[in-house]
């Protein structure tokens, strides 16, 4: 599996969002996953199914070591002693003593950035994550977070994908030499049924998901698709016999604007 490496992380190129999966089916897709190959997993305390999460890695068989696990601290467990409780339960519901990468799920204006930040910080020091990054930070908020972190950030998970134009924090990720990790990279599926992607896809013999996850793929950007299909587990990862030339590249930029955001919320920030 190709990787990105980013502040010391070697970050698995492909892996699986977990977000809206539950129970068992949440289990079994994270185990038929790892068997498939995905050497990296995607969870979050609000997504309510780390101790799933956990159970399909079990499951596996894969050793833990072989596996790259996220999970997110939410915005309400930003106070500092309040983050370290959070993510100690957060790896009793995983049952496992450390995860190998801890984000900040979004911006929380409310609480300082940098006293999150020395909490995050404090985690890794605690052996509770080996890494510790952030997630849906914009420009500003990046700048701000490098300059007061005590520890080095190693990514910027973000919504990503051709219908929506990244190119200003993917610069100022790479700037501070933080990884960019697409979530929503097929666009909620909206992709599937794009003429273009598909007129790409049949020169390559690939879906339209496919070049979708090649295109981030070799920008150097991580993606984690989600799906609760295991017939579509096989094709978000089947990305490594082919590559995209210069102007198929360029063809799927141009697709992109500000407009093709398609997770917003009250409390996001002022996007780029």
């Amino acid at each position: 599996m190709q990787t990105v490496e980013a502040n010391g992380a070697s970050i698995p190129a492909i892996g699986l969002g977990t977000w809206e999966l539950r129970g068992r089916t949440c289990a079994r897709i994270v185990e038929q996953a790892i068997r498939l190959g995905y050497r990296h997993i995607d969870t979050a305390q609000v997504y309510e199914n780390e101790r799933e999460v956990g159970e399909g890695l079990r499951a596996s068989g894969v050793r833990r070591d072989e596996v790259f696990l996220t999970t997110k601290v939410w915005t309400t467990h930003f106070a500092p002693h309040d983050l370290e409780r959070s993510v100690k339960e957060s790896l009793a519901r995983l049952r496992l003593p450390e995860v190998d990468l801890l984000l900040l799920h979004w911006p929380n204006p409310h609480v300082p950035l940098a006293e999150t930040l020395g909490a995050l910080a404090r985690a890794r020091q605690l052996g509770l994550t080996r890494h510790v990054g952030v997630s849906n930070f914009t420009v500003a908020l990046i700048e701000e977070a490098v300059a007061a972190s005590p520890a080095p950030l190693v990514c910027n998970q973000v919504e990503y994908h051709p219908y929506l134009d990244q190119t200003k924090v993917r610069e100022v990720c790479a700037h501070h030499g933080l990884a960019v990790v697409a979530y929503s990279p097929v666009a909620k599926g909206r992709i599937r049924s794009d003429a273009m992607l598909a007129r790409i896809g049949q020169a390559h013999g690939k879906t339209p998901a496919q070049i979708c996850l090649r295109w981030l793929v070799q920008q150097g950007v991580a993606a984690i698709p989600r799906t609760s299909r295991v017939e579509r587990l096989s094709e978000n990862i089947d990305l490594f016999d082919f590559a995209l030339s210069v102007e198929e590249m360029d063809e799927i930029f141009d697709m992109g604007g500000a407009e093709g955001r398609m997770t917003d919320f009250a409390f996001a920030p002022k996007w780029d």
